[in-house]
């Protein structure tokens, strides 16, 4: 009888890669249709471990595990909801007097338009036609989007219900949890392993706490800046700016159009509006060069081309959740990235040191010399 020999079936590369296209195809797919259980979960992760050190803290106390979690819990959520409930009852009254805003803004709109009309040639009828048409549907679209805004806030409230419970499970739980983390690997990794979540748990507290602390400077500021020119709902404006500069790159720019809108709609001089602009411009300022690199930024690493990128795809998976836990989880893949061998050039193209030029340019030389 012939012994058996195993040949090795090399599989073609055009299969290789179409299994990983499908595999990610699938995955995707699976975390889209899937959101409404994965995110608050993954909220849930991320406020667990960032309010991890306040439950030691008062263990530390010699209070009871369970009582300190269930401590913390109440604190956090009656802060939470205090805000809802202030968001939520701003938003109401403004979505009643949010045609009068219209009405007065394209009223603006109309006098602005007419006055150059003999400049650009067009009859101040078909003007004052497509002005109506468009007051119309601001009218009736705007007022759908807050609407939608109101009934979102009120659906969310049952995810908000759900993360407590979700957060006050991975606090009980988190010396097994931790534990099967270890027992997942060999003991040849077991310290690379406690330096990955070591320095996970270290970026998640980090960015979440001083999130935080940039939203409530930048809401401070912006509140401040709209109550001194007497902007009407300046406290909920700047609110809104706050939250709208936590998404990246994109939320500050949002923020300043509707103070503005609000401001050439109940203001008798457009320069309030400029005014907006300017202040918003040095909040921003402070904000990009001092208060994101000190409180923010001082442990995340991660270069502007895949923050914008992830905040992008964070959107068209899972909406505005995933415009916000985009940066997060995209830090925890560069903490594993930098500490997995195979996976730390990733590590290094997600991060934000740059090689040095000369360094290219020599490394160039020599390859043309050789």
């Amino acid at each position: 009888m012939k012994p058996l020999i195993n040949n090795k079936i090399e599989i073609p590369f055009y299969i290789k890669i179409s299994f990983l296209l499908v595999t990610i195809f699938v995955s995707i797919s699976m975390l889209h249709y899937a959101q409404n259980l994965i995110v608050p979960i993954v909220f849930s992760v991320l406020l667990a471990i960032l309010l991890n050190p306040l439950v030691n803290f008062f263990i530390r106390l010699k209070i009871n595990r369970i009582f300190s979690i269930l401590i913390v819990l109440i604190l956090s959520v009656c802060i939470l909801y205090a805000l809802i409930a202030f968001v939520y009852a701003q938003l109401t009254q403004f979505s009643e007097t949010w045609p009068l805003f219209v009405t007065k803004f394209t009223t603006l709109l109309n006098k602005m338009i007419i006055s150059f009309s003999d400049y650009i040639d067009i009859k101040p009828q078909l003007i004052h036609d497509w002005i109506t048409k468009t007051k119309a549907e601001l009218l009736d679209t705007n007022s759908t989007i807050i609407t939608q805004i109101i009934v979102s806030l009120g659906s969310s409230l049952s995810m908000v219900l759900l993360i407590p419970v979700y957060i006050f499970v991975f606090l009980f739980y988190q010396p097994l949890l931790l534990e099967f983390i270890h027992r997942l690997f060999d003991s040849n990794n077991q310290t690379e392993v406690a330096k990955i979540v070591t320095q996970t748990k270290s970026v998640v507290q980090h960015y979440l706490l001083g999130i935080v602390i940039e939203t409530a400077i930048i809401a401070t500021l912006d509140s401040a800046a709209l109550l001194i020119l007497g902007i009407d709902y300046a406290i909920l404006l700047g609110v809104i700016a706050a939250l709208l500069n936590m998404i990246p790159y994109i939320g500050g720019i949002i923020a300043v159009a509707l103070p503005m809108m609000v401001a050439l709609a109940t203001k008798t001089s457009p320069m309030y509006a400029i005014y907006i602009l300017i202040i918003y411009y040095i909040i921003q300022l402070i904000d990009n060069n001092i208060i994101v690199p000190k409180i923010v930024a001082a442990k995340v690493k991660i270069n502007a081309l895949f923050s914008i990128i992830v905040v992008l795809a964070g959107n068209a998976l899972w909406g505005v959740a995933g415009m916000f836990l985009s940066i997060p989880i995209l830090a925890i893949v560069k903490v594993i990235c930098d500490h997995v061998e195979p996976l730390k050039p990733w590590g290094f193209l997600l991060g934000d040191t740059m090689p040095p030029i000369l360094k290219l340019r020599s490394f160039k030389k020599k390859r043309v010399e050789f």
